[in-house]
């Protein structure tokens, strides 16, 4: 298999690793060269991602963020083989999806969204390793939901990374969920370490404090793209929050002990259903 990569940061970095050392031949691209021959030297990736091998590729992973996956389709998309698969990475994908199926029909290609769920908080290439998406769930938006032979070229060609399993949806469906399962969870914990408490709390935690901060540290440039692009879903989500919470605090100022042990409960019952 012949593998390209746009994009070696985390998940880039760890999705040619992967490829690489399943015996794969896995071609990559950064728009930091010094990256690029980096993974060169340390035997990540066999050459560049260029001109002469881009029409080589049976499968291209473009892991950048959406507005810079946009643009490398839109300058390589006549590059591009009739027999290749062209997957974004990114983390939302309306307006991703909506430029790279118009693109594929235009050219020929065919392009599939895709958001592998795994991480790290950190971020860049040094963080990067080949066992990333073992085990783990792999978000996909194909172009059609009926298309068997897609189906089993997707599973044959993404088999390095040993996902857990694929899950097919829309990108409408995909990004107002990832709203709640991922971007919200980071905006909250974001917003919660900034408490004057949080400077004094070592001694006083004995782990709720370390979990709800784990996403706290991020990489700014990258989910204030995500967020901006998926604000409709994103606002809905945190309006429901701030609504939740208020509930809470207005219980306490009025020393309504029933309604808070309710609330309470509600919350309860509702982690014992969604597991």
């Amino acid at each position: 298999m012949i593998v390209g990569v746009v994009g070696l940061g985390l998940i880039g970095g760890s999705i040619a690793k992967a490829y690489k050392e399943a015996g794969e031949t896995v071609y990559g691209y950064d728009i930091n060269e010094t990256i690029t021959n980096f993974a060169m030297l340390s035997g990540d990736i066999n050459g560049k991602l260029d001109d002469k091998t881009i029409g080589k590729c049976q499968i291209i992973h473009i892991a950048t963020y959406p507005e810079a996956a946009i643009n490398y389709m839109t300058d390589h998309a006549s590059q591009f083989g009739k027999d290749c698969i062209v997957m974004d990475d990114c983390g939302t994908k309306r307006k991703v999806c909506t430029a790279g199926f118009d693109l594929a029909k235009q050219y020929g290609f065919t392009y599939v969204g895709a958001h592998p769920m795994a991480g790290t908080k950190f971020s860049g290439y040094k963080y990067s390793r080949a066992s990333m998406f073992n085990g783990a769930p792999m978000i996909i938006v194909p172009p059609t939901f009926d298309d068997i032979n897609l189906y089993d070229r997707l599973k044959q060609l993404l088999a390095p990374l040993q996902l857990k399993n694929l899950v097919f949806t829309t990108a409408d469906d995909h990004d107002q969920m990832i709203a709640f399962t991922s971007q919200l969870a980071h905006v909250v914990s974001n917003a919660y370490v900034k408490s004057p408490s949080a400077q004094r709390q070592k001694g006083y935690s004995a782990g709720s404090f370390r979990d709800l901060t784990r996403v706290a540290w991020l990489n700014e440039q990258m989910w204030t793209e995500l967020f901006l692009e998926n604000k409709d879903n994103l606002i809905s989500e945190i309006t429901t929050i701030i609504d939740n919470l208020s509930q809470y605090r207005d219980a306490m100022q009025n020393d309504d002990a029933e309604t808070l042990r309710q609330l309470l409960r509600d919350g309860r019952i509702a982690k014992e259903q969604c597991g």
